[in-house]
């Protein structure tokens, strides 16, 4: 059957957006080519007609370069329709790449929602409120353990401010005290009994001793005997 009918041809594939740019370009430089040529033609008929005294050679000169000049407006035309079109080739290349960029933009959201609900699967919002309040129990705790780890032993807590200034007078009194040269632990009660009134002692002697007091076998000053009330 091939043989009487003929096998069927495989289509070929469309032209791309690439493929129409590029011969749609090199047609345009073809035409830019033909044009400098054209250019070059006017320019020496150009000179020929400057030369050429007036008649009918001068009108031949003319027509040539006529026939030359409407052919560079005809590739003209030709290169400005060819620039049309690369143009219009230009703008649905960027937007079809704008669109593949749309494709593999929403491609990668897709996969990256995807994986976010996996991950999300396994965190769950109430896990995350229990473990903040377990946290916060246990820096409570560890406040509790520290306060009562730094608790002084036997120290009064009920100490009022009256106690507190007489404190601090007693305090004051046994700093003056101690600055006029005698400790507050050596200076005498007032209360307690003066003993050397009771005894009848005489005064400790002040300044030389006088000669009438006698002396014993060292040489010292004898200590006068007292008597005792009765």
């Amino acid at each position: 059957m091939k043989r009487v009918f003929g096998a069927k041809k495989d289509k070929e594939p469309p032209p791309s957006i690439q493929d129409a740019s590029d011969r749609i370009n090199k047609r345009g430089d073809n035409v830019d080519d033909k044009l400098k040529k054209l250019d070059a033609e006017l320019s020496r008929y150009k000179e020929q007609i400057k030369k050429t005294r007036p008649g009918p050679a001068q009108e031949a000169i003319k027509a040539r370069a006529m026939r030359i000049l409407k052919q560079k407006r005809m590739y003209e035309g030709q290169r400005d329709m060819l620039y049309n079109q690369t143009f219009n080739l230009d703008q649905v290349s960027f937007a079809a790449e704008g669109l593949k960029d749309a494709q593999q933009t929403v491609s990668a959201l897709k996969s990256a929602n995807k994986e976010l609900k996996g991950m999300m699967k396994t965190v769950k919002i109430q896990d995350i409120d229990n473990l903040q309040d377990e946290m916060m129990d246990l820096m409570d705790v560890s406040n509790e353990i520290q306060e009562t780890l730094g608790r002084s032993y036997n120290v009064p807590d009920d100490i009022d401010e009256e106690e507190l200034m007489g404190e601090l007078d007693a305090l004051e009194a046994d700093m003056g005290s101690e600055a006029d040269g005698i400790p507050s632990y050596l200076q005498p009660d007032k209360e307690e009994p003066d003993f050397d009134t009771e005894l009848n002692l005489p005064a400790a002697p002040t300044g030389h001793t006088t000669a009438a007091q006698g002396e014993d076998e060292l040489g010292l000053p004898t200590v006068p005997r007292a008597s005792l009330r009765s």
